[in-house]
């Protein structure tokens, strides 16, 4: 598996030589600091710890900072391990949006926007109790019913209600890449991502 870390930058829409418009997000995707190598024989498992963006010393523990100078690289916010990665890095070497190719089918995962505390009709679509009449005021967006008869005398476990919503772990599949801007290390996916502009992805193939 292929796999960077990157900011989502926003959406915009881009067009072809036939003049067919596609929306795509606009990612920065590393580069990519290789922090740690694991093996089979070290660690019974093969793996990779990349890691992304900057981050000042004085914010950093002595802990992480003398991890990352293993890798003679500088403090970082954002650690990532990848198992049975297809890359062949040695610690301390970076990871570019280069791994990939326009064309290239890939999944995203990140970390849904939040949504708060919020009710039935916005959380599971429910429509409500249909139109008022006499002597019902304000239910338009009720939930109903969620009880039992005397019979079980409680609400099961798993009924829909309202709650908690959003800032939930996703991953996107079925994207591909539209275009890549190395210089700029810019990747244009397909379709969107989940997370607000400036969140923390994880692209891989």
């Amino acid at each position: 598996m292929k796999s960077i870390i990157g900011k989502k930058i926003g959406m915009t829409s881009i067009f072809d030589t036939t003049g067919k418009q596609t929306a795509v997000t606009i990612i920065e995707a590393g580069p990519c600091v290789v922090t740690q190598k694991k093996t089979v024989e070290t660690d019974g498992y093969n793996a990779l710890q990349i890691a992304f963006g900057d981050k000042k010393e004085k914010h950093s523990l002595k802990s992480e900072t003398g991890h990352f100078a293993k890798a003679q690289t500088s403090p970082k916010k954002f650690v990532q391990e990848i198992r049975d990665s297809e890359l062949d890095k040695a610690v301390g070497e970076t990871i570019t949006v280069d791994i990939f190719a326009e064309g290239d089918a890939i999944e995203v995962v990140g970390t849904t926007k939040g949504k708060g505390f919020q009710g039935v009709v916005k959380r599971h679509g429910f429509s409500g109790v249909g139109g008022q009449s006499h002597g019902q005021h304000d239910r338009s967006r009720a939930p109903g019913s969620i009880g039992n008869s005397s019979d079980a005398s409680r609400v099961f476990k798993g009924m829909r209600m309202g709650g908690r919503m959003g800032q939930d772990r996703v991953t996107m599949k079925g994207l591909k890449v539209v275009k890549i801007f190395a210089e700029k290390n810019y990747i244009l996916v397909s379709g969107s991502v989940p997370g607000h502009n400036g969140s923390i992805v994880l692209i891989q193939k």
